[in-house]
């Protein structure tokens, strides 16, 4: 169960790193995201987040201890919220999931 976690949370996270590398690449206009313009700070305030977010490798192990789980479990339906959100400005894209959309709860089986 906990590594379907961590599964889907990297499906999820690499699907919203897919979107979000092209408006980095200079290219497309960009300063590679470390402009001082307003684009710049939203993409970076993203990816951060994004990155953020994702960092739950850590977080799935400790669902083992009865003590930390119900604590573990918040934190990792937080954190699937956020990137579920970032995702949906996808929802669109063809290689955008319906488990994107599932539920916390659905995600971590709490």
């Amino acid at each position: 169960m906990d590594t379907d976690i961590e599964q889907r949370f990297q499906r999820i996270t690499a699907f919203i790193e897919a979107r979000l590398t092209p408006l980095f690449d200079p290219a497309n206009g960009s300063d590679h995201g470390f402009g001082m313009d307003d684009t710049s700070r939203a993409l970076r305030a993203t990816r951060y987040t994004v990155q953020a977010a994702a960092a739950v490798g850590g977080l799935v192990e400790k669902r083992e201890s009865p003590e930390l789980r119900p604590v573990v479990d918040q934190a990792l339906e937080q954190n699937w919220d956020v990137l579920r959100s970032i995702a949906r400005m996808w929802e669109d894209h063809p290689d955008f999931q319906k488990e994107f959309k599932a539920h916390s709860w659905d995600v971590v089986g709490v």
